[in-house]
């Protein structure tokens, strides 16, 4: 099972040095991600997400690929790519991975202006390791899965910070 964590950070910029922290410690194999994503409120009051994948930009490229392929067929594969380029960047938009944005943003709702949330999707971690890399960030946790312990450790290695 996947554990769920939102950590709010004063910034945009830590929440960002944080995800980074994570990104490399899953290249050394301590943490498993399926997703991280930042949730920013603006100064309007709405929330921004950063996508750790952008999914119109993928979308785009592999249904250029698919429809330069198709136009082949019908011998005019510039055709093929543009229309498949679009339809591919109109599916990606509306595609969801992840951590599902309608609750990141309910969760973020307690962020005050400029103030961010990192909200990682984990499917396999190596606590001890990872928690102490990540306390030198701080933060609140704002939501988890977690038992109660758990989460209270959590929160004392952020203060620690």
């Amino acid at each position: 099972m996947a554990d769920l964590v939102i950590i709010a950070y004063d910034s945009e910029q830590k929440a960002e040095a944080a995800r980074q922290e994570l990104l490399k410690l899953q290249r050394e194999y301590l943490i498993e991600l399926g997703d991280a994503v930042i949730a920013v409120r603006q100064e309007d009051g709405t929330i921004k997400l950063h996508q750790m994948i952008n999914t119109t930009l993928a979308g785009a490229a592999s249904g250029s690929l698919w429809g330069g392929l198709v136009g082949l067929l019908f011998l005019n594969p510039l055709i093929g790519m543009a229309v498949g380029a679009g339809a591919g960047a109109i599916a990606g938009k509306f595609t969801d991975t992840g951590i599902n944005d309608d609750f990141i943003r309910d969760a973020s709702s307690a962020l005050g202006n400029g103030q961010a949330a990192l909200c990682v999707l984990i499917r396999k971690v190596t606590a001890d390791k990872v928690v102490a890399d990540m306390a030198q960030f701080g933060g609140t946790v704002l939501r988890t899965n977690l038992s109660n312990e758990q989460e209270e450790k959590l929160q004392a290695a952020l203060r620690g910070a």
